[in-house]
């Protein structure tokens, strides 16, 4: 274990959102951080002491970036994992880059959660148009077909429900990225719902309360806690997640997205070494935050107390919420309005984040929806 006191600079690889309320999270506590971004003023950037310009695999910027540091994590999964493999040989990276590797990666990610012993929805890798063939014979319809890498929000998926289409379905998809892809059976499930567990350099653990989350054209819009369900299956969720961060050697944060099949049982439908969108509610509604939590971790701190402070609904701002919600905003910042300092706004992109606390999770939802469905339609 290495404790990185505060004081040192903590150097984060990737500059949006997630890196900006890291980088918030750690200043109170001490800490310096310098980012790296493909380009200056990333909403990471305009709250770090150190910027550093340039590419995820562009080693000579991430070593500018190591010689500001003292410890560096990660905002998203898709910094090159090379350049992560690099990093760790000669800078301190306690994530290291094998969980980056698995995690970037559906294929790896699901023969890693089975592994452990999880249960995921059935699925077949996909290399070819034929093998996609073979892979629908397997597992029947409907099914979903995703690229292997690079995909989030409902992006690089094709969702097949029966032999129609599916050539050119598959061609949508390998245009696009010509590479690897998986085939998954489509799960009817009753709700969605996270867990996100962080486990520092020490090996202590701590898990946040379930969330239930809300989709709207396959992007979160809302994330709900305490999730509505039953005691019992929350302990189910936490106990998926402490398996799979021993089994994935965790250290930092790590959410776990899991389909509600019944009463008794839970899929793991992906998981994501970092801070996540479906976490934000814990910035005012627990007594740690999921930033600051992931700093303690990395840092090698005790990790902080997780407690619901209050119930809460958490909504996206996605850029055609932008001028409405700034259009109402004498009623939207009456709670909690987070926004990330983008300079371009465009529909479906993630702007910002609002909260809304109340003494039970069907008030916190009513008012949310009441002021939400007032200006956005």
């Amino acid at each position: 274990m290495t404790l990185i006191p505060p004081g040192s600079t903590i150097g984060i690889l990737g500059g949006g959102q997630l890196g900006r309320m890291m980088a918030i999270a750690a200043r109170p506590m001490g800490y310096r951080t310098a980012v790296l971004e493909p380009s200056t003023g990333s909403p990471a950037g305009q709250v770090s002491d150190v910027e550093v310009e340039g590419a995820y695999d562009d080693r000579s910027a991430a070593e500018e970036l190591s010689s500001h540091c003292s410890v560096l994590t990660y905002e998203f999964e898709n910094i090159d994992a090379e350049t992560a493999s690099f990093l760790e040989k000669s800078m301190y990276l306690p994530q290291g880059g094998t969980l980056l590797q698995t995690t970037q990666h559906r294929l790896r990610e699901k023969q890693a959660i089975q592994d452990a012993g999880v249960p995921v929805a059935p699925y077949r890798p996909v290399t070819d148009y034929e093998s996609l063939e073979a892979a629908v014979e397997a597992i029947g319809f409907p099914a979903v077909l995703k690229t292997c890498r690079g995909g989030y929000d409902g992006k690089g998926q094709e969702v097949l429900k029966n032999e129609s289409g599916l050539q050119e379905a598959y061609s949508r998809l390998a245009e696009k990225n010509p590479a690897d892809f998986v085939l998954e059976a489509w799960i009817p499930f009753e709700k969605e719902i996270s867990v996100i567990i962080t486990r520092s350099t020490t090996g202590e653990t701590a898990v946040f309360p379930v969330g239930e989350n809300i989709h709207e054209n396959n992007i979160l819009h809302q994330t709900i806690v305490p999730a509505r369900i039953s005691g019992s299956l929350a302990e189910k969720a936490y106990a998926v997640a402490e398996t799979l961060a021993g089994h994935l050697k965790l250290v930092g944060t790590l959410a776990i997205e899991m389909f509600v099949i019944d009463e008794e049982t839970l899929y793991v439908n992906e998981v994501a070494p970092r801070p996540h969108n479906s976490g934000h509610y814990t910035i005012e509604a627990c007594e740690t935050s999921q930033f600051e939590q992931h700093i303690r971790a990395v840092c090698g701190l005790p990790l902080g107390p997780t407690g619901l402070l209050k119930p809460v609904v958490m909504t996206n701002i996605l850029g055609e919420h932008v001028e409405p919600v700034m259009n109402g905003l004498q009623d939207f910042a009456k709670e909690h309005i987070h926004l990330y300092g983008k300079a371009e706004s465009r529909p479906g992109r993630k702007m910002g984040h609002w909260t809304v606390l109340r003494d039970s999770v069907e008030h916190a939802l009513e008012d949310s929806n009441n002021v939400w469905n007032t200006y956005i339609k």
